[in-house]
Protein backbone atom coordinates (compact mmCIF):
# COMPACT_ATOMS: atom_id res chain seq x y z
CA UNK A 1 0.00 0.00 0.00
CA UNK A 2 1.23 3.46 -1.15
CA UNK A 3 0.10 5.94 1.66
CA UNK A 4 -0.38 5.74 5.56
CA UNK A 5 -2.89 7.52 6.67
CA UNK A 6 -6.07 6.51 8.59
CA UNK A 7 -8.07 4.58 4.93
CA UNK A 8 -4.79 2.66 4.71
CA UNK A 9 -5.14 1.87 8.53
CA UNK A 10 -9.37 0.91 7.66
CA UNK A 11 -7.57 -1.58 4.70
CA UNK A 12 -4.49 -2.71 7.01
CA UNK A 13 -7.48 -4.50 9.25
CA UNK A 14 -9.55 -5.31 6.67
CA UNK A 15 -7.32 -7.17 4.68
CA UNK A 16 -5.49 -8.31 7.67
CA UNK A 17 -8.88 -9.54 8.88
CA UNK A 18 -8.88 -12.16 5.75
CA UNK A 19 -5.47 -13.44 6.55
CA UNK A 20 -2.83 -11.02 4.31
CA UNK A 21 -0.30 -9.27 5.15
CA UNK A 22 0.30 -5.62 4.63
CA UNK A 23 3.46 -3.78 3.46
CA UNK A 24 3.10 0.02 4.14
CA UNK A 25 4.80 2.71 2.34
CA UNK A 26 4.83 6.34 3.37
CA UNK A 27 7.92 8.62 4.64
CA UNK A 28 5.90 9.49 7.88
CA UNK A 29 7.26 7.47 10.79
CA UNK A 30 3.70 7.97 12.68
CA UNK A 31 1.65 7.32 10.21
CA UNK A 32 -1.52 5.77 11.00
CA UNK A 33 -1.30 2.45 8.52
CA UNK A 34 2.40 2.43 9.06
CA UNK A 35 1.60 1.62 13.03
CA UNK A 36 -0.42 -1.29 11.92
CA UNK A 37 0.88 -2.47 8.85
CA UNK A 38 3.22 -6.20 8.97
CA UNK A 39 5.85 -4.27 7.36
CA UNK A 40 6.01 -0.31 7.13
CA UNK A 41 8.72 1.31 4.64
CA UNK A 42 10.02 4.22 6.13
CA UNK A 43 11.32 6.40 2.79
CA UNK A 44 9.59 8.70 0.22
CA UNK A 45 7.17 7.89 -2.37
CA UNK A 46 9.61 8.31 -5.03
CA UNK A 47 12.32 6.28 -3.38
CA UNK A 48 13.57 3.60 -6.30
CA UNK A 49 15.18 1.23 -3.58
CA UNK A 50 12.27 1.83 -1.54
CA UNK A 51 9.36 1.15 -4.01
CA UNK A 52 11.80 -2.30 -5.31
CA UNK A 53 11.23 -3.32 -1.88
CA UNK A 54 7.51 -3.04 -1.98
CA UNK A 55 7.69 -4.87 -5.05
CA UNK A 56 9.27 -7.68 -3.83
CA UNK A 57 7.46 -7.55 -0.57
CA UNK A 58 4.13 -8.04 -2.41
CA UNK A 59 2.07 -9.92 -5.10
CA UNK A 60 0.15 -6.67 -5.78
CA UNK A 61 0.11 -2.77 -4.79
CA UNK A 62 -2.80 -0.37 -4.42
CA UNK A 63 -2.87 3.15 -3.04
CA UNK A 64 -5.09 5.06 -0.65
CA UNK A 65 -5.21 8.39 -1.78
CA UNK A 66 -4.44 10.09 -5.32
CA UNK A 67 -2.31 12.18 -4.57
CA UNK A 68 0.86 9.34 -4.86
CA UNK A 69 3.11 10.44 -7.57
CA UNK A 70 1.61 8.17 -10.84
CA UNK A 71 5.33 7.78 -11.80
CA UNK A 72 5.88 5.36 -8.54
CA UNK A 73 2.98 3.28 -9.84
CA UNK A 74 3.96 2.94 -12.78
CA UNK A 75 7.69 2.01 -12.31
CA UNK A 76 6.09 -0.94 -9.64
CA UNK A 77 3.46 -1.65 -12.47
CA UNK A 78 6.48 -3.42 -14.88
CA UNK A 79 7.06 -5.73 -12.33
CA UNK A 80 3.65 -6.65 -10.03
CA UNK A 81 0.42 -5.72 -10.20
CA UNK A 82 -1.01 -2.09 -9.46
CA UNK A 83 -4.01 -0.52 -9.27
CA UNK A 84 -5.26 1.67 -9.85
CA UNK A 85 -2.93 2.15 -12.79
CA UNK A 86 -0.21 5.56 -12.84
CA UNK A 87 -2.83 6.10 -15.68
CA UNK A 88 -5.86 6.29 -13.71
CA UNK A 89 -4.06 7.98 -10.72
CA UNK A 90 -2.19 10.64 -13.37
CA UNK A 91 -5.79 11.73 -14.74
CA UNK A 92 -7.77 11.83 -10.93
CA UNK A 93 -4.68 13.84 -9.88
CA UNK A 94 -5.18 16.60 -11.93
CA UNK A 95 -8.69 18.73 -12.32
CA UNK A 96 -7.70 20.37 -15.48
CA UNK A 97 -6.41 16.88 -17.07
CA UNK A 98 -9.74 14.98 -15.13
CA UNK A 99 -11.76 17.34 -16.83
CA UNK A 100 -10.43 17.02 -20.49
CA UNK A 101 -10.83 13.73 -20.22
CA UNK A 102 -14.46 13.27 -18.83
CA UNK A 103 -15.00 15.24 -21.98
CA UNK A 104 -13.72 12.95 -23.90
CA UNK A 105 -15.67 10.13 -22.65
CA UNK A 106 -18.79 12.56 -24.01
CA UNK A 107 -19.82 13.64 -20.61
CA UNK A 108 -20.83 17.06 -19.81
CA UNK A 109 -18.92 19.14 -16.90
CA UNK A 110 -19.69 22.41 -15.57
CA UNK A 111 -18.54 25.55 -17.65
CA UNK A 112 -15.03 26.63 -16.21
CA UNK A 113 -11.78 28.20 -17.44
CA UNK A 114 -7.97 26.82 -16.94
CA UNK A 115 -6.07 29.58 -15.08
CA UNK A 116 -2.25 27.85 -15.64
CA UNK A 117 -0.55 30.80 -14.79
CA UNK A 118 -0.97 34.62 -13.62
CA UNK A 119 0.11 34.85 -17.44
CA UNK A 120 -3.00 33.04 -18.42
CA UNK A 121 -5.18 34.78 -16.05
CA UNK A 122 -3.80 38.28 -17.13
CA UNK A 123 -4.69 37.56 -20.74
CA UNK A 124 -8.36 36.50 -19.99
CA UNK A 125 -11.03 39.95 -20.17
CA UNK A 126 -13.41 40.56 -17.58
CA UNK A 127 -16.36 38.91 -19.75
CA UNK A 128 -14.19 35.67 -20.00
CA UNK A 129 -14.21 35.29 -16.50
CA UNK A 130 -17.57 36.89 -15.30
CA UNK A 131 -19.09 34.44 -17.66
CA UNK A 132 -18.42 31.68 -15.26
CA UNK A 133 -19.03 34.01 -12.10
CA UNK A 134 -19.95 33.49 -8.96
CA UNK A 135 -17.93 30.53 -9.33
CA UNK A 136 -14.94 28.35 -7.48
CA UNK A 137 -11.64 28.69 -7.72
CA UNK A 138 -9.99 25.29 -7.45
CA UNK A 139 -6.33 24.13 -7.35
CA UNK A 140 -5.58 21.81 -10.20
CA UNK A 141 -3.66 19.72 -7.92
CA UNK A 142 -3.21 18.91 -4.16
CA UNK A 143 -6.96 19.81 -3.48
CA UNK A 144 -9.58 17.59 -1.61
CA UNK A 145 -12.26 17.82 1.06
CA UNK A 146 -12.71 21.08 0.38
CA UNK A 147 -8.93 22.40 0.92
CA UNK A 148 -7.44 24.35 -2.23
CA UNK A 149 -10.95 25.95 -2.96
CA UNK A 150 -12.32 29.65 -2.59
CA UNK A 151 -15.66 30.66 -3.48
CA UNK A 152 -15.79 34.01 -5.69
CA UNK A 153 -18.38 36.37 -7.18
CA UNK A 154 -16.26 39.23 -8.44
CA UNK A 155 -13.70 39.28 -11.27
CA UNK A 156 -11.30 40.98 -8.79
CA UNK A 157 -11.96 38.61 -6.11
CA UNK A 158 -10.67 35.80 -8.87
CA UNK A 159 -7.55 37.95 -9.18
CA UNK A 160 -7.09 38.14 -5.66
CA UNK A 161 -8.01 34.72 -4.78
CA UNK A 162 -5.47 33.46 -8.02
CA UNK A 163 -2.55 35.09 -6.06
CA UNK A 164 -3.28 33.94 -2.41
CA UNK A 165 -3.33 30.36 -4.32
CA UNK A 166 0.36 31.11 -5.40
CA UNK A 167 -0.69 31.90 -8.82
CA UNK A 168 -0.55 28.16 -9.17
CA UNK A 169 -2.44 26.30 -12.09
CA UNK A 170 -6.51 26.68 -11.03
CA UNK A 171 -9.77 25.91 -12.70
CA UNK A 172 -12.39 28.90 -12.27
CA UNK A 173 -15.80 26.77 -12.06
CA UNK A 174 -19.04 28.44 -12.40
CA UNK A 175 -21.56 27.78 -9.73
CA UNK A 176 -24.44 25.79 -10.52
CA UNK A 177 -27.74 24.65 -8.53
CA UNK A 178 -27.37 21.36 -7.47
CA UNK A 179 -30.42 19.64 -7.37
CA UNK A 180 -28.74 15.81 -6.14
CA UNK A 181 -25.65 13.67 -6.35
CA UNK A 182 -25.35 9.96 -7.35
CA UNK A 183 -22.26 7.99 -7.07
CA UNK A 184 -21.15 5.31 -9.87
CA UNK A 185 -18.72 2.47 -8.56
CA UNK A 186 -17.46 0.17 -11.18
CA UNK A 187 -14.44 -2.63 -10.50
CA UNK A 188 -13.02 -4.11 -13.20
CA UNK A 189 -11.10 -7.54 -13.00
CA UNK A 190 -7.69 -8.09 -14.91
CA UNK A 191 -9.69 -9.99 -17.79
CA UNK A 192 -11.38 -7.00 -18.69
CA UNK A 193 -15.07 -7.88 -17.20
CA UNK A 194 -16.50 -5.04 -15.28
CA UNK A 195 -19.59 -4.90 -12.92
CA UNK A 196 -21.10 -1.70 -11.91
CA UNK A 197 -22.67 -1.77 -8.62
CA UNK A 198 -26.09 0.02 -7.81
CA UNK A 199 -25.78 4.04 -8.07
CA UNK A 200 -26.17 5.92 -4.86
CA UNK A 201 -27.76 9.38 -3.74
CA UNK A 202 -25.79 11.71 -1.84
CA UNK A 203 -27.59 14.33 0.79
CA UNK A 204 -25.17 16.90 1.87
CA UNK A 205 -25.07 19.12 4.78
CA UNK A 206 -22.61 22.62 4.65
CA UNK A 207 -20.84 20.49 2.12
CA UNK A 208 -20.38 17.63 4.17
CA UNK A 209 -21.46 14.13 2.69
CA UNK A 210 -24.54 13.41 5.57
CA UNK A 211 -26.41 10.33 4.01
CA UNK A 212 -26.25 8.05 1.18
CA UNK A 213 -29.45 6.25 -0.14
CA UNK A 214 -29.16 2.95 -2.67
CA UNK A 215 -31.25 3.03 -4.67
CA UNK A 216 -31.64 6.58 -5.58
CA UNK A 217 -34.34 8.60 -4.99
CA UNK A 218 -34.82 10.26 -8.35
CA UNK A 219 -37.15 9.85 -11.12
CA UNK A 220 -36.68 6.40 -12.57
CA UNK A 221 -36.09 7.70 -16.25
CA UNK A 222 -32.64 9.09 -14.82
CA UNK A 223 -31.30 5.41 -14.12
CA UNK A 224 -30.74 4.61 -17.65
CA UNK A 225 -27.89 6.85 -17.41
CA UNK A 226 -24.79 5.19 -18.87
CA UNK A 227 -21.85 4.29 -16.74
CA UNK A 228 -19.37 4.87 -19.68
CA UNK A 229 -16.66 7.24 -18.35
CA UNK A 230 -15.89 4.92 -15.03
CA UNK A 231 -15.95 2.00 -17.39
CA UNK A 232 -13.36 3.81 -19.83
CA UNK A 233 -11.28 5.13 -16.52
CA UNK A 234 -11.02 1.54 -15.18
CA UNK A 235 -8.00 -0.67 -16.33
CA UNK A 236 -8.23 -3.19 -13.66
CA UNK A 237 -9.73 -1.96 -10.07
CA UNK A 238 -12.46 0.53 -8.81
CA UNK A 239 -13.24 3.81 -9.46
CA UNK A 240 -15.70 6.11 -8.59
CA UNK A 241 -17.40 8.78 -10.46
CA UNK A 242 -19.95 11.27 -8.53
CA UNK A 243 -22.77 12.65 -11.12
CA UNK A 244 -23.69 15.97 -9.60
CA UNK A 245 -27.51 16.82 -11.52
CA UNK A 246 -28.62 20.32 -11.54
CA UNK A 247 -31.61 22.16 -12.11
CA UNK A 248 -31.57 23.15 -15.79
CA UNK A 249 -29.88 26.56 -16.58
CA UNK A 250 -29.96 29.36 -19.72
CA UNK A 251 -27.03 28.24 -20.91
CA UNK A 252 -27.87 24.00 -21.13
CA UNK A 253 -29.63 23.17 -24.77
CA UNK A 254 -31.23 20.48 -23.55
CA UNK A 255 -35.03 19.97 -22.80
CA UNK A 256 -34.97 17.73 -19.45
CA UNK A 257 -35.43 18.64 -16.15
CA UNK A 258 -32.17 18.20 -14.84
CA UNK A 259 -28.74 17.86 -16.12
CA UNK A 260 -26.18 16.06 -15.16
CA UNK A 261 -22.46 17.00 -14.90
CA UNK A 262 -19.51 14.88 -13.22
CA UNK A 263 -17.23 17.05 -11.16
CA UNK A 264 -14.61 14.48 -10.46
CA UNK A 265 -13.33 10.76 -11.02
CA UNK A 266 -12.03 8.82 -8.17
CA UNK A 267 -9.54 5.48 -8.31
CA UNK A 268 -10.70 3.36 -5.38
CA UNK A 269 -9.36 0.78 -2.79
CA UNK A 270 -10.99 -1.44 -0.32
CA UNK A 271 -10.49 1.25 1.82
CA UNK A 272 -12.33 4.19 0.32
CA UNK A 273 -14.43 2.64 -2.10
CA UNK A 274 -15.90 6.55 -2.98
CA UNK A 275 -15.40 9.93 -2.12
CA UNK A 276 -18.09 12.30 -2.30
CA UNK A 277 -17.61 15.60 -1.44
CA UNK A 278 -13.56 15.62 -2.46
CA UNK A 279 -13.85 17.21 -5.69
Amino acid sequence: MLGGGQLGRMFCFAAQALGYRVAVLDPDETSPAGAVADRHIRAAYTDENALIELARLCAAVSTEFENVPARSLDFLGRTIPVSPSGRCVAIAQDRLAEKQFIRSCGVPVAPHLALESREALDVLSDEALQAVLPGILKTARLGYDGKGQIGVATVAQVREAHASLGHVACVLEKRLALAYEVSALVARGADGRAQVYPLAQNSHVDGILAQTVVPPLWPSRRRAQRSRLPRRSVTSGCCASNFSCFRMARWWPMKWRHVRIIPGITPSTPARPASSNSR
